[in-house]
């Protein structure tokens, strides 16, 4: 939770500054944002599509680092 006492002959105007810029270093916008949208859960075939491909670049990937073109 974010805290801001006012201080001595300070604007309502920094004081909500202060306060705005307290929210947004401690990252409760970014996680209320997350929580809020929901993403759809992913299909069978597009996990399976998903693995296939991970699973194909990495071969090749390995191939290519056996013959020295892959650092």
């Amino acid at each position: 939770m974010v805290t801001v006492l006012k201080r001595e002959k300070e604007t309502t105007g920094s004081l909500l500054r202060r306060f705005s810029k307290k929210v947004q270093q401690s990252k409760i916008l970014l996680k209320a944002r997350t929580l809020n949208v929901r993403s759809r859960p992913k299909s069978k075939t597009k996990k399976k599509k998903d693995a296939l491909r991970r699973v194909t670049k990495r071969k090749e990937y390995d191939r290519l680092r056996k013959l020295g073109k892959e650092v």
